[in-house]
């Protein structure tokens, strides 16, 4: 009988083997609650944040009104540049706070993302224009070359042309002492 193995033996399996798909589920309940309690930040931010402006010199977006030139942005002051769109529901949210910001002397630029020139004026006359110019970004171009991962974006540039802060989405009230301390360390 030494020779035989028992065949009831080697038909059992070991203990591991019976526990495995019990930790295989409860591993991935695991992972499902900690993607649920700590949910991934969708936000894409700029490459460009401490970097110069991309070069881009953008048509007038409305009749009579000045398009939107880089070289703007070098002329020694800091400037916050917004790209927004009239079709843009967020950005009718942030309307208020930028119109804020220019009537406190905050130079504010935009770059309107595909948009009809009705449209832009409609949405600017129902909104408020706290634009000093407004460039035409038809095909998204500049948009993409920023690094904007959509509409409303801002950026804060200093002076010399350099990005210095990127904020993603809706400027809402409570944004504003952010971005005004942001371009008060700009003007350095």
């Amino acid at each position: 009988m030494s020779g035989k193995k028992n065949p009831e033996a080697t038909s059992r399996p070991s203990a591991w083997v019976i526990w495995l798909p019990l930790a295989l589920f409860l591993g991935f309940v695991a992972l499902v609650l900690i993607g649920l309690l700590r949910p991934a930040d969708r936000n894409v931010a700029s490459a460009l944040v401490g970097k110069p402006m991309p070069q881009f010199d953008l048509p007038p977006a409305l009749p009579g009104r000045p398009g939107l030139d880089s070289k703007v942005l070098t002329n020694g002051k800091p400037h916050l540049v917004n790209i927004f769109a009239s079709w843009c529901v967020p950005c009718r949210i942030e309307a208020p706070q930028l119109g804020a910001l220019a009537r406190a002397g905050i130079p504010v630029e935009g770059i309107s993302v595909r948009d009809s020139t009705e449209n832009l004026q409609n949405f600017l006359s129902e909104n408020g224009d706290p634009y000093q110019r407004i460039g035409a970004d038809d095909d998204g171009k500049v948009q993409l070359a920023l690094g904007s991962s959509g509409v409303p974006e801002t950026y804060v540039v200093d002076g010399k042309g350099t990005i210095v802060y990127q904020h993603i989405g809706e400027i809402r009230p409570e944004h504003i002492g952010l971005l005004l301390d942001k371009l008060k360390e700009a003007e350095k």
